[in-house]
């Protein structure tokens, strides 16, 4: 049986709201993710933002500090919205394949997000740090959505013992290079891509076969 922590737990936290603050936000990050695909993120500022909100630069300056926040806001919701989706998409069979069916929808939708391509297009230096000096909250998250599925698999045997905060880490750096990287892929099919993610995923997971035991000599 799939694992529940997820359900209450797991997902990074946004700041709770009023229901009239939440719709005021929905609208702000409506036009963020507006100015950023017209833009890109250094042009983006909260000004800009503030008129496609229709609210004063003082409203916005009072619910989020600077243009990074904003977008570090947007892309998370959005990442977390990807997650629960490729859970509710996973399908049936052991922990192992419902790991690798939800990280391939994970991975197709996230190289298909407007969003993240605008920012790979004109401000990929920004993603820098999150490669070589820490993980971002969208990552961190990424990274219990497979601990979730691990735990699972350790369970009902179709995921090979180890450690799995090292598993876990191993396959979040493993599947962001086939989201950050997608360019690299250009003249090769993206669905021969998704299928080589897809075996090495099933073979970094699977158990190793039992070995047959051997008579003893006479």
């Amino acid at each position: 049986m799939t694992s529940q922590r997820h359900s209450a737990a797991g997902w990074p936290r946004l700041p709770s709201r009023t229901a009239a603050n939440r719709v005021e936000d929905a609208e702000i990050l409506r036009a963020t993710r507006d100015s950023v695909l017209a833009h890109g993120v250094r042009r983006t500022t909260l000004t800009e933002i503030a008129r496609r909100a229709r609210i004063s630069r003082m409203t916005l300056y009072r619910r989020f500090p600077d243009v990074s926040s904003l977008v570090g806001t947007l892309m998370t919701r959005d990442f977390c919205a990807i997650l629960r989706h490729a859970r509710e998409q996973e399908g049936s069979g052991t922990a192992r394949e419902r790991l690798v069916t939800a990280t391939l929808d994970t991975v197709r939708q996230l190289q298909d997000s407007p969003l993240l391509r605008r920012v790979l297009d004109t401000d990929a230096a920004l993603l820098l740090p999150y490669l070589v000096e820490r993980l971002g909250s969208t990552q961190l998250a990424a990274e219990r959505f497979l601990l979730d599925y691990l735990a699972d698999g350790h369970v009902d045997g179709s995921v090979r013992h180890s450690d799995p905060a090292a598993q876990a880490r191993a396959l979040l750096l493993l599947v962001q290079s086939f989201v950050l990287s997608a360019r690299l892929t250009a003249g090769t099919a993206p669905d021969a891509m998704n299928r080589e993610l897809a075996a090495l995923l099933d073979a970094a997971l699977r158990p190793a076969p039992a070995r047959p035991a051997h008579p003893e000599a006479p």
